[in-house]
C-alpha cells in the first residue's frame, strides 16, 4: 500500500513544501514503505533498485529528526565520491530552510579544505570509507555524537572491498543509534 503524498508519510510541511518545489509530489514505492519507520526511528533494511528516490527516502526522515543544526548526528557512507556529493547535494537542498550543514568528505579532493569545513560544524556528514578512516585516525573528526547512520549501497562497499574500513568506521559510533 502506497500512502498519497509526503505529509500522509509523516514528513513536516516544509519538507513537503521543498519536494513540491523540486517537482517531486508523489512518493515512490522505496519511499512510501520506508519514510515512516525512518521517521519512527526504527532500524531499515532495503534493496531498491537504481532511481527509485532511495535517497529521499533515507535523507528526509534524517532532515526532519535532526530539525536544526547542532552536532554531528548523521553519518551517511557512501562507496564513491560520485555517490556521496550527489547525496551531499541532496541533503543542502532540503536541509536548508532548517539550517543543517552537510558536508562530503571524499578522496580526489583536498583534504585540508574539508578538514577546515569539519570544523565550522556539521550536522550530515557524507562520506567515503577510506576518506573517514584517513580522518579518524588523524583526529579530525568525532562520530560519539552520531543518531542515525546510513550505509548507503553496502552491498556495493562490500564487493569493493570496503568491509574492514567500514567495521572500523563503526567502532567510533555510539552504540545506541537508528541505522
Amino acid at each position: 500500500m502506497s500512502l498519497s503524498n509526503f505529509r500522509e508519510l509523516g514528513l513536516t510541511a516544509p519538507l513537503a513544501d521543498a519536494l513540491k518545489k523540486q517537482g517531486i509530489t508523489d512518493p515512490t514505492e522505496i519511499q512510501s514503505q520506508t519514510i515512516p519507520h525512518a521517521i519512527g526511528g526504527r532500524d531499515i533494511m532495503a534493496s531498491p533498485e537504481t532511481g527509485s528516490g532511495k535517497t529521499l527516502a533515507f535523507l528526509l526522515p534524517i532532515i526532519q529528526r535532526l530539525g536544526h543544526p547542532g552536532a554531528t548526528r548523521a553519518l551517511v557512507l557512501a562507496p564513491t565520491r560520485e555517490l556521496a556529493l550527489q547525496i551531499e547535494a541532496n541533503a543542502r537542498i532540503y536541509g536548508r530552510k532548517s539550517g543543517l550543514r552537510t558536508v562530503a568528505v571524499v578522496g580526489g579532493q583536498s583534504l585540508p579544505s574539508q578538514i577546515k569545513a569539519l570544523r565550522t560544524g556539521v550536522d550530515i556528514l557524507v562520506a567515503t570509507p577510506g576518506r573517514l578512516n584517513d580522518l579518524l585516525e588523524r583526529g579530525s573528526v568525532q562520530l560519539k555524537t552520531i543518531e542515525v547512520f546510513v550505509l548507503d549501497e553496502a552491498d556495493r562497499m562490500l564487493d569493493m572491498g570496503f568491509l574492514p574500513q567500514v567495521r572500523r568506521i563503526i567502532q567510533h559510533l555510539p552504540r545506541k543509534r537508528q541505522t
